[in-house]
């Protein structure tokens, strides 16, 4: 695994759970606003998975759960390895992924690697080339979709509020196309880490309340429906 950073406590990445976080390098994706530039582009240094490792075995007891995150963790060929190892050692696992490979998605879940999915959906099916800076294969992203809601223990989807690409009514469409999930979050984009895009540095986010709107408007189409980061 190309691991290229570790946070050592969560409070808030795992629901319900004190994690620790690592981030996989390299990501399929170029979305403007993603703030884990160098983690995408791999210009950051590599953590050995001992070191990981090393780690989680002194926390045993403090830490109950692991978060991967990255970059796109199912880019890594030993992820299913790696994950052996994590539950192996008794951790709960949460994966972080954008949704372009499901097949792998699919093997750790059938073989219960994995306790939490979140999934990013970026925008709506018109949008999403544009939002993800790739051409992207929708049939991929629909089927993970499908996996989640039908086999992952717990999950969720969540979608940045980017201003000048996504609207109150691009929202609404992955609502729809997400409808009877259990866990939606909308969540506050953040323009103060390094970008992709440098452009959008200078962008300010949408005002709270209309974070706040947008979010009453598609509660009905979740269980759960919250906004992050505000």
């Amino acid at each position: 695994m190309k691991i290229g950073g570790l946070q050592k406590t969560s409070l808030l990445d795992y629901p319900g759970f004190i994690s620790a976080i690592i981030w996989t390098v390299g990501c399929n994706f170029r979305c403007p606003f993603c703030y884990n530039k160098d983690v995408v582009l791999g210009k950051t240094a590599l953590i050995s998975e001992d070191e990981i490792f090393s780690f989680l075995e002194k926390r045993k007891g403090m830490l109950e759960a692991l978060v991967i995150t990255g970059g796109e963790p199912l880019l890594q060929d030993d992820i299913v390895d790696f994950a052996v190892k994590i539950k192996n050692m008794g951790y709960l696992l949460k994966l972080d992924t954008n949704g372009c490979y499901p097949e792998k998605l699919q093997e750790l879940l059938d073989k219960k690697l994995v306790d939490y999915v979140a999934m990013d959906v970026k925008a709506p099916r018109e949008k999403y080339d544009k939002v993800s800076g790739v051409k992207t294969d929708l049939s991929k992203i629909e089927k993970s979709i499908k996996i989640i809601k039908s086999d992952a223990p717990d999950y969720e989807f969540r979608t940045t509020f980017v201003p000048q690409t996504l609207k109150k009514e691009d929202i609404l469409e992955i609502a729809k196309w997400l409808e009877g999930a259990k866990n939606f979050y909308l969540q506050q984009f953040k323009n103060n880490p390094p970008l992709i895009s440098s452009k959008l540095n200078k962008v300010s986010p949408y005002p709270d309340q209309y974070l706040i709107d947008t979010c009453n408007d598609i509660k009905v189409y979740f269980e759960n429906c919250e906004i992050r980061n505000i």
